[in-house]
């Protein structure tokens, strides 16, 4: 991983990314659009919080099966609970709104099915306007959270394109990863709604990485007539990308392992949610933060007349050396403004890249 990183960092060895971005925003507009077809063909899955209706607590019991939760709702209600563990020793069901009678009745069958006691079964009712007001809240924070962020990114990079290139990376992030829950038909909670927030965090951090990086090869862009706008960004993703993935890894590693430890072998499901949608955004945002927000930053930067101009004159001396003879050519490549016909995005930038070793003297023994 060393020595790729290092080829990667010194152009030795190097990924086409902005030269494709037509693909890549290809798929990321076909992601797009099938969840948003999902959000208007499919309802959503939403949790007892945004739906409202009765949540029973079993607690002190040694089963886990949820078999018996089934069957002593059914002696009550038509309606078909939802189950699920909560840490070792308890089970919670959640149902549609009960009555009064129907509530103590439930109670008692459940505390017969699992041999608990029936002060070890603890009922409650959630109305459907605490999760509402979650989500409107949530709603609001996003939309102050992306005109903040907006502003800081223009202020800092004194580029309107990149702040542009990180929401668009950011929307992909959240439209996709909410796809995802209402195509497999996962639960929405108010859980579900703070991972998004949270991996929006994380999506910004990692494409601020590379648009610093970007920043940084560009600043003297037209003092140079080696590389165009794209290839100079083409550049610095291909140099920020094992650190791209190496936090990514590290970020991933940790959700990872509650969900394998803390929901399969535990069975706390109460933690899926949760876990669940980080560990989709995070790894989404690593995906988007490389092919979704520089590329696009790039294609609005080109849109610019002084960048133009850059490029095309880039281009033709380009053009120019290659169909030049040989004499020429040599009479140009000794020369420091010329360029080197091989520096195209995501080519090898040859060996004047490479990192030059002082030459240690050896002692005479």
């Amino acid at each position: 991983m060393y020595s790729i990183g290092n080829d990667l960092y010194t152009g030795k060895r190097s990924f086409n990314i902005v030269g494709r971005r037509k693909l890549w925003f290809s798929v990321a507009i076909v992601f797009v659009l099938v969840s948003i077809s999902a959000f208007i063909i499919r309802e959503p899955n939403l949790g007892i919080e945004f739906r409202g209706g009765s949540q029973f607590t079993v607690s002190g019991t040694q089963i886990k099966d949820h078999g018996p939760a089934y069957d002593a709702v059914a002696e009550v209600s038509a309606s078909v609970p939802r189950v699920s563990n909560v840490g070792q020793e308890a089970v919670r069901v959640q149902t549609e709104e009960l009555s009064d009678q129907d509530t103590q009745a439930v109670r008692s069958a459940l505390a017969e099915a699992y041999q608990v006691p029936d002060s070890e079964v603890t009922s409650t009712f959630i109305g459907p306007s605490w999760g509402q007001d979650i989500l409107a809240q949530a709603l609001r924070a996003m939309v102050i959270f992306m005109v903040a962020i907006s502003v800081v990114l223009m202020a800092y990079f004194r580029s309107w394109t990149i702040a542009v290139g990180a929401i668009g990376a950011l929307l992909h992030d959240f439209i996709v990863t909410l796809g995802v829950y209402w195509i497999l038909g996962l639960e929405v909670t108010p859980a579900t709604i703070i991972g998004l927030l949270t991996i929006m965090g994380y999506s910004l951090y990692d494409t601020v990485v590379v648009f610093d990086k970007v920043r940084e090869n560009t600043v003297e862009l037209t003092s140079q007539h080696e590389r165009t706008y794209a290839e100079e960004a083409n550049l610095a993703i291909n140099q920020t990308l094992i650190r791209s993935i190496n936090t990514s890894v590290t970020g991933l590693l940790p959700v990872i392992a509650v969900l394998v430890i803390g929901v399969w072998i535990l069975g706390a499901d109460t933690l899926r949610d949760l876990s669940l949608v980080m560990f989709v955004g995070m790894l989404l945002s690593a995906i988007s933060s490389i092919f979704v927000a520089a590329p696009l930053a790039v294609s609005l930067a080109e849109r610019d007349e002084k960048i133009k101009e850059h490029t095309e004159e880039v281009l033709s001396r380009r053009a120019a050396l290659t169909g030049s003879d040989s004499d020429t050519e040599t009479t140009a490549a000794k020369d420091s403004d010329s360029i080197a016909v091989e520096l195209v995005a995501g080519s090898h930038q040859g060996q004047r890249a490479q990192p030059k070793r002082k030459k240690k003297k050896r002692k005479n023994r």
